[in-house]
């Protein structure tokens, strides 16, 4: 009998709702994935508490924290500095301990990674284009016109976040995810293949970028619900989520005897918090103040920003590379768009301001004396005081949609995580509640759009939702194990993301030291 393709074949779905994996499994929307169930360990999986938007991939595939790995969103303010810049990641990642094992390993588009150039095997980045932030680009570099020839470009003609409206514009989107998902099967059936693989991982997020974009249209209940696109296009996550497991039982079918593992990281549900008021109850609690004067223009907004993403990836990488070496020439490290946009806060007074975390979770940073440029909150005593009182008066706030507080808790960043780079995450997190689900002005004449906050010390703040997406993320995931020496049945606890970095090494039978993360016991009856 031949030896099959590759050891072990890790299959990652980015951002599927574990709750959907789980329903469609049943009801034979997904009957590939509940032919592992059956045979395999089902598990769930849990990220980053208060970093499970743009922090969950580097967590999982390090298998350390933020406050190690340094990468809590994918623009941050640089240390020393009131500046954003793009996000450095300084800590390896799984397969650099592969590598250095000799093991020979496939990965493609892992999300929030960089390609490793010294990689035994081949590294796709961000060939999709969805949430794409380095660009295109490959190892090694010969793969990428490879690529383009064999496969030719990726199907999405437009960024993921974009407006779109009507049931013609959804359709397309949809479709073309679909067909995303059948161009990364060959892609992914194509490489494996060529064989001698130890270690074979696809990631599809195609899921993330419909749930995004379309959650209004998949939950009869969302305030934008449109039920006659909906009725002319189907279900637009089952679509894609079919169109997933269709990819799965290919994948798994040509992988032969492998040890198998398929992951949602983090989930998705309708869109909810209120993370657009932020700024507005700091200035109204006294705590930051806007700028003084009229700024000059500090960067674009979100909608210009995710322009400038797609037209970066778009371009020529040979263009890309040029700019890039120029680029990090004059000082700067970080590969992207070069526009990036600013704090809209006067430094010089505010005790403290809202940094990016995503909008599930809102991030806080303390302008303390010392560590930022020009600090006016004095650490210690003083700034513990601070946050006590900010703490406070950032839960006595209630949304007038359902008389709650619009957060569950805010929580100190330092009672969390320990680590050499805890200085570079925010210092408060903010929670939002997700008993409501808030609509879109982009969408259904802003039906739910608008949120109404109150406080005694606020009066009433509102803020409407300008984004497109109707759809954010979940904490947690799901994850189901099949393959020799692997127990079917359902798994009794559940595992961080953090878990599953020392896991896939030691499937190929090699340890993953110093990582926050343990290996997975029940995966690991038969090791190399």
């Amino acid at each position: 009998m031949s030896a099959a393709p590759t050891k072990v074949l890790v299959l990652g779905i980015d951002a599927a709702s574990p709750d959907l994996l789980s329903r469609w499994a049943l009801d034979g929307t997904m009957p590939n994935l509940a032919a592992l169930m059956q045979r395999g360990l089902t598990g769930e999986t849990r990220s980053l508490e208060g970093f499970f938007i743009a922090s969950t991939w580097p967590s999982l595939y390090t298998g350390v924290t933020p406050a190690r790995h340094g990468f809590h969103y994918t623009i941050q303010v640089k240390p020393g500095t009131y500046q954003y810049q793009y996000s450095s990641l300084m800590h390896d990642g799984f397969w650099s301990h592969l590598h250095r094992a000799g093991k020979r390993v496939a990965l493609i588009d892992v999300p929030l990674s960089r390609v490793d150039p010294d990689l035994n095997g081949i590294h796709i980045v961000d060939w999709s284009g969805i949430e794409a932030t380095f660009g295109f680009d490959t190892s090694p570099p010969a793969l990428r016109h490879e690529i383009a020839a064999r496969f030719g470009p990726y199907p999405l003609r437009r960024a993921c976040d974009g407006l779109r409206r009507g049931a013609g514009e959804f359709g397309e989107l949809v479709s073309q995810l679909e067909l995303g998902v059948r161009k990364r099967a060959d892609l992914a059936l194509h490489y494996l293949a060529a064989g001698g693989w130890d270690f074979f991982m696809p990631v599809f997020t195609e899921a993330h970028c419909a749930g995004h974009q379309c959650w209004h249209l998949h939950d009869p209940a969302h305030p934008a619900h449109d039920p006659a696109i909906a009725a002319a296009i189907g279900d637009p996550l089952r679509r894609v989520y079919a169109a997933i497991d269709r990819a799965i039982g290919q994948i798994v079918a040509a992988a032969g005897d492998a040890r198998i593992v398929v992951f949602s990281a983090h989930g998705m549900h309708h869109w909810y918090g209120a993370q657009g008021a932020l700024p507005n109850i700091l200035h109204a609690l006294g705590v930051a103040q806007a700028p003084s004067v009229e700024p000059a223009p500090t960067g674009p907004g979100p909608a210009a920003v995710a322009a400038a993403r797609w037209l970066w990836h778009m371009v020529p990488q040979p263009l890309r590379e040029a700019l890039y070496r120029l680029r990090t020439r004059a000082g700067n490290r970080f590969a992207g768009p070069p526009s990036l946009p600013g704090l809209d806060v006067d430094v010089r007074t505010s005790r403290c301001f809202v940094v990016r975390n995503g909008h599930a979770t809102g991030g806080i940073r303390l302008n303390l004396i010392g560590r930022e440029p020009n600090g006016v909150l004095a650490p210690g005593p003083a700034a513990e005081a601070f946050c006590a009182e900010l703490t406070r008066d950032l839960l006595d706030i209630t949304d007038e949609r359902t008389g709650r507080p619009v957060a569950r808790r805010v929580v100190r960043t330092k009672d969390l995580y320990t680590g050499e780079r805890l200085d570079e995450l925010p210092d408060l997190l903010v929670e939002w509640d997700d008993a409501v689900a808030t609509g879109s002005v982009r969408h259904a004449n802003g039906a739910g759009a608008m949120v109404r906050l109150h406080s005694a010390k606020i009066g009433t703040i509102a803020v409407a939702n300008e984004y497109t997406r109707t759809g954010d993320h979940r904490i947690g995931g799901l994850f189901v194990a099949a393959g020799p020496g692997i127990r079917p049945g359902r798994l009794d606890r559940v595992v961080s993301i953090m878990d599953l970095a020392p896991t896939f090494t030691a499937l190929v039978g090699v340890e993953m030291p110093g990582v926050d993360g343990r290996p997975i016991p029940e995966l690991l009856s038969v090791t190399e």
